[in-house]
C-alpha cells in the first residue's frame, strides 16, 4: 500500500522491545541491508527520530551534521536520502516508519514527510489495538493457567479441604462478580441493573411511599472522540466517567454502563421527584470538567434522561425504555442538559407506530422530495454541481429531514422504497437542473448492496430518463462497502466503467478508509465535516487541520478529487483553501432547496460547470 503512495522499495518499521531494550524490525525491504537484525538501541537514525518523536528527512550531508554533533553515530548503508517518522502512542514514540532512497531519482520532499505521517497514525492505531488484545489474551492465558495449575495441585495433595472449599468459592465469586461487572470499568453490568431494579419495583408495590428514579446518561459526541484519539483514550474516558459518576451518589445508589458510552444510574430512597433532577444536573457539571488522559486533555459532556417509578411499570426495561427515551429528548434539545419522562414523551412513544403508517402512507402519496444543496468551488463560490438529500412533505408536520424519520422507515423496511422514489426523482429532474454540464450526487446506502444487480437497475433508470452516466455521482460510506465486498467493488467498478462517478462520504471516519482507495474505483474523498469543525479561526497550526492538509495530500497523490462537507464559517473555507481543497458544500454557501428553486436561478445565470478533471 506504502508504495503506492511514495518510493518505498527501501521500506522498514523499528520497534522498541521495552523489556530487552532492543530495536526490532517486523518488517524490512532493502535493497542493501536484504537482512535487517535486531539490535541493541543505540543513536542511529532511527533512534534520532524515536528520541525526539518528531520526523527526520535528511540528505547525507543532513546526516554528516548530525553525526558531528554527536546527535548520531551512524547511518546504516549510504543513502541519498532519509526519511523516518516516529510512530505515536499516548505521546510516546514506539517506533519508527523509515523509507530511503540509494538513487538521486529518488529523493523526497515535505509532502511526503506529511503522507507518511498519516500512513503513521493508521499503522500506530493498528498497533496499539493488536497490543491491547494481544495484552488481553495474555491474561486470559495466564489466569486459565493459574487456575489449572491450582486446581491440579489441590487434586494431587487431596489435603487441607477447607482450603480446597474456599478457593473454589472464591473462584465462584469472581465469576458471578464478572458476570455482573463491566470489564472496563469494573461497574455493574445490565443485568446487575435489572436485577436491582426489579427489586425497587417490587418494593415501590408493596409500599408507595419508597420512590426511586432510573438516570439513562449518554456521552455526548463521545464517537468523535474516539475516532479522532483512539480507542485506548477512548475506554481511559469511559473508565473516568464512570468513577466521576459514582462520586455524585449515595452508597446504595448504583450506577452501571450498559455498553458503549451509555450510563445508568438506580437512585433508590429519594423524598420527592425533584431530587432525581438535581443529581442529574450534578452529574452533568460533574462531567463537565476537563479529563486529563496523559499528556491530553479532553472535554466531553452527557445528556441525561430521566423515568420515575410508577405503579404502571410492571418489569425493570420498561423504565429504562422511558428513561433511554427521555435522554433522547435532551438530545434533541440541545445536549448537555437532563430531562424527565413524561405523558408527552409517552404519547411521542405511541406514534412511532403512526409514524410507521404514515411513512407507508407517504410513499403510496409520493410525498418524499429530493432536495439539493450545491458543491461550489471555494476559491469563487460557483457551484459547479448538487448534491441530492431525502425530505419528507408530511401532511400534518411539514418538512421532515431524514434523521425524523429515517431509522424507522429502516426498521419497518420502507427505507429502500423510499430512496428509489428520490433517485427516479433525480433522473426525472437532472437535465432540467444542471444541463450537460454539471453532476448531481445521490447517496447509495448499504443496504442498497444487498441485492447483486443494484448497479444494473441504476443504469436502466440512468437510460429510461436519458441521463448521461457522467452528470451522476455515487456516494458511498464506508459501512457500504463491509458487508459483501467483493460483489459491491464489482458493482461500483461497472458503474465506474460506464461513467458515473463513485465518491467515497465521510472519509476519515472509519478505522480502514486509507486501505479502501486501492481497491475501489472512487475519483472522490468527501471529508467529513467533523474535521471541518475542528479546523482553526487563524493560521494556528493544529491536529485537526494537519489530518485535512493529510487528506488534501493522499488525495492529490491517487489523482482524486476533494470535497469538504459543512462548511459553515469563512474561516473554514479560508482554511481549507489554504491545505489545497478546491471544492466544498456547507450552509456558508447555500442551504438544501427543491429543484425549482435553482431551476428558477439557472434563468439568470449560467450553472454548474463540471468539476475540473
Amino acid at each position: 500500500m506504502i508504495s503506492g503512495l511514495i518510493y518505498a522499495r527501501n521500506f522498514y518499521i523499528a520497534l522498541l522491545d521495552d523489556e530487552s531494550g532492543y530495536l526490532t524490525f517486523p518488517y524490512s525491504m532493502d535493497e542493501v541491508d536484504s537482512n535487517r537484525l535486531p539490535r541493541l538501541h543505540g543513536r542511529g537514525a532511527t533512534e534520532y527520530v524515536m528520541r525526539h518523536a518528531k520526523p527526520l528527512l535528511a540528505d547525507p550531508d543532513e546526516l554528516a551534521r548530525l553525526l558531528a554533533l554527536g546527535e548520531i553515530s551512524h547511518s546504516g548503508a549510504r543513502s541519498v536520502c532519509w526519511l523516518g517518522v516516529p510512530l505515536l502512542w499516548s505521546g510516546k514514540a514506539i517506533g519508527v516508519l523509515a523509507v530511503q532512497s540509494y538513487s538521486p531519482e529518488y529523493t523526497y520532499t515535505a509532502r511526503d514527510q506529511e503522507l507518511l505521517t498519516f500512513v503513521s497514525y493508521h499503522i500506530a492505531n493498528a498497533l496499539q489495538r493488536k497490543h491491547a488484545a494481544s495484552s488481553l489474551k495474555k491474561a486470559y492465558a495466564s489466569l486459565e493457567r493459574r487456575v489449572t495449575e491450582r486446581t491440579r495441585a489441590l487434586a494431587l495433595a487431596n489435603r487441607d479441604l477447607r482450603e480446597q472449599v474456599a478457593e473454589r468459592e472464591r473462584v465462584e465469586r469472581r465469576l458471578k462478580y464478572e458476570t455482573l461487572h463491566d470489564s472496563l470499568t469494573g461497574l455493574p453490568n445490565r443485568a446487575l441493573l435489572l436485577q436491582r431494579l426489579e427489586q425497587a419495583l417490587q418494593r415501590h408495590a408493596a409500599d408507595p411511599a419508597e420512590l426511586f428514579a432510573v438516570l439513562f446518561i449518554d456521552l455526548d459526541r463521545f464517537k468523535v472522540i474516539n475516532d479522532s484519539v483512539g480507542h485506548l483514550i477512548g475506554d481511559d474516558l469511559l473508565f473516568q466517567v464512570g468513577g466521576r459518576i459514582r462520586a455524585c451518589l449515595k452508597t446504595r445508589d448504583v450506577v452501571a454502563r450498559l455498553g458503549g458510552d451509555e450510563f445508568a444510574v438506580l437512585l433508590e430512597g429519594i423524598s420527592e421527584p425533584g431530587n432525581a433532577l438535581l443529581i442529574a444536573e450534578r452529574v452533568i457539571s460533574e462531567l463537565q470538567a476537563p479529563f486529563r488522559l496523559g499528556i491530553k486533555e479532553i472535554f466531553t459532556s452527557a445528556s441525561i434522561g430521566v423515568a420515575l417509578c410508577s405503579l404502571h411499570y410492571q418489569q425493570p426495561e420498561e423504565l429504562l425504555r422511558d428513561a433511554d427515551a427521555a435522554m433522547y429528548n435532551a438530545k434533541d434539545s440541545g445536549r448537555h442538559r437532563a430531562s424527565m419522562f413524561d405523558d408527552r414523551l409517552r404519547r411521542e412513544a405511541l406514534s412511532l407506530l403512526d409514524m410507521e403508517s404514515d411513512l407507508r402512507h407517504a410513499l403510496s402519496r409520493n410525498e418524499f422530495v429530493p432536495f439539493y444543496q450545491p458543491i461550489v468551488g471555494l476559491a469563487e463560490g460557483r457551484a459547479v454541481g448538487f448534491e441530492a438529500l431525502l425530505r419528507w412533505h408530511h401532511p400534518e408536520r411539514g418538512l421532515l429531514e431524514p434523521g425524523d424519520f429515517l431509522l424507522i422507515a429502516e426498521e419497518c423496511g420502507c427505507a429502500e422504497a423510499i430512496d428509489w422514489q428520490i433517485f427516479e426523482q433525480v433522473c426525472a429532474q437532472a437535465m432540467r437542473l444542471i444541463g450537460m454540464e454539471g453532476f448531481i450526487s445521490i447517496n447509495v446506502s448499504g443496504r442498497h448492496f444487498r441485492s447483486s444487480k443494484l448497479d444494473q437497475r441504476l443504469l436502466a433508470l440512468f437510460e429510461q430518463y436519458a441521463v448521461p452516466t457522467h452528470c451522476i455521482r455515487i456516494e458511498v460510506t464506508e459501512g457500504a462497502l463491509l458487508e459483501n465486498p467483493n460483489q459491491v467493488k464489482r458493482m461500483l467498478q461497472n458503474l465506474r466503467d460506464h461513467g458515473v462517478g463513485i465518491a467515497l462520504d465521510d472519509f476519515g471516519t472509519g478505522y480502514s478508509s486509507l486501505s479502501y482507495l486501492h481497491q475501489y474505483p472512487f475519483e472522490t474523498l468527501k471529508i467529513d465535516r467533523s474535521f471541518i469543525t475542528e479546523l482553526p479561526a487563524s493560521d494556528e497550526e493544529t491536529q485537526g487541520l494537519a489530518l485535512v492538509r493529510a487528506i488534501q495530500v493522499l488525495a492529490d497523490s491517487l489523482h482524486m478529487k476533494v470535497i469538504a462537507e459543512g462548511i459553515e464559517k469563512e474561516s473554514q473555507r479560508l482554511a481549507l483553501l489554504g491545505v489545497g481543497c478546491r471544492y466544498g458544500q456547507g450552509f456558508l454557501f447555500a442551504r438544501p432547496q427543491p429543484a425549482e428553486t435553482w431551476i428558477q436561478a439557472a434563468g439568470r445565470s449560467k450553472v454548474p460547470q463540471e468539476l475540473d478533471q
